[in-house]
């Protein structure tokens, strides 16, 4: 949806949940951060509220909103709020409510990583977070880490677009190189599953709270779960391995991680045995991606995205054994 009833309720519903009914205010107007398919976020004062996809799975939303909300977690996941029951803001309910018959959720607002400060990304701190968060022993029972159903859905997404085309045959003979788990078609090996995920980690993920000098703290729990640690360092290493990320920023992002004991990449040596699938996956998600939007949008993909593209073709050229194109 774009501005519409669903995006109006969220901003009404931040501002009752920041003030009493009767107080008056001088907060600024709603401002909508996301207006998404999968998801609306809007923004008023010191509230964010996020409408969900219309086919979330609610038992698992339930599950993911009490990890974010775990005393062990603290420091790491930003905790939801408290959802006002029927639209009534004196009455905090459980962490979601429902608009339009959307699930929605309510969050303090915490600062953004500058998009404008590229050399101030805080690679060092989100590597921290994510070794904290996969070192937690699992609170309780929980859904699987989302990361290989997005890889999948994206290329369902790819091959909607752009059925039959020549040009996403490089990126789908990468997707069919990866083995069946990374694909979203088999559970994920046992040595490789059990761990405490965030699911799509990228430094959109990380906010400042509170804003603006708080701590960093990773936000978005909507693929969190169990699964394999390594997938959530998997972007930066696709982006590496693409040479979109220099490899200094990428060593201080490992070594931080190592520092703090993440146990995704083992000791100090290669961490590619670990890293290497879910890197391919991440890579294929990400050219998928390309085509998919630069389709809808009528045009070309841009240079970045190119990028992504031709190391799908390079990852689909090598031999079975040699599958993964380790960074030189």
């Amino acid at each position: 949806m774009t501005t519409t009833a669903v995006v109006r309720a969220l901003g009404d519903l931040a501002h009752e949940s920041a003030h009493p009914r009767a107080a008056s205010c001088d907060c600024a107007p709603a401002q909508v951060l996301a207006d998404r398919a999968d998801g609306a976020v809007v923004r008023r004062g010191r509230i964010v509220a996020k409408a969900h996809a219309p086919d979330t799975d609610g038992p698992a939303l339930t599950s993911r909103l009490a990890l974010a909300a775990t005393p062990a977690l603290a420091g790491v996941l930003l905790p939801p709020l408290p959802a006002p029951r029927s639209g009534d803001p004196s009455r905090p309910g459980p962490a979601q409510t429902y608009v339009q018959g959307r699930p929605v959720t309510l969050w303090p607002h915490g600062a953004p990583v500058d998009p404008s400060d590229p050399d101030a990304a805080p690679w060092e701190a989100a590597a921290v977070l994510l070794a904290r968060l996969h070192g937690t022993a699992p609170p309780g029972p929980l859904p699987p880490m989302r990361g290989p159903a997005k890889a999948a859905l994206a290329v369902a997404r790819m091959r909607a677009a752009r059925p039959g085309d020549p040009a996403t045959r490089p990126v789908l003979a990468a997707w069919h190189g990866l083995p069946a788990w990374a694909r979203d078609e088999g559970p994920t090996p046992a040595h490789r599953a059990g761990f405490l995920c965030h699911g799509d980690l990228h430094l959109g993920q990380l906010v400042r709270h509170p804003a603006p000098h708080g701590p960093w703290l990773l936000i978005d729990v909507d693929d969190s779960g169990l699964g394999d640690a390594a997938w959530d360092l998997a972007r930066p290493a696709a982006w590496y391995a693409a040479g979109l990320l220099p490899p200094g920023i990428w060593l201080r992002f490992l070594n931080a991680y190592r520092s703090a004991r993440g146990p995704a990449v083992r000791g100090g040596g290669d961490p590619w045995p670990e890293l290497d699938v879910p890197a391919r996956a991440l890579t294929v998600q990400t050219a998928a991606l390309a085509f998919a939007k630069s389709t809808a949008e009528g045009r070309r993909p841009d240079e970045v995205e190119q990028m992504m593209i031709d190391a799908c073709a390079r990852i689909a050229s090598l031999p079975p054994e040699l599958a993964v194109e380790r960074p030189s």
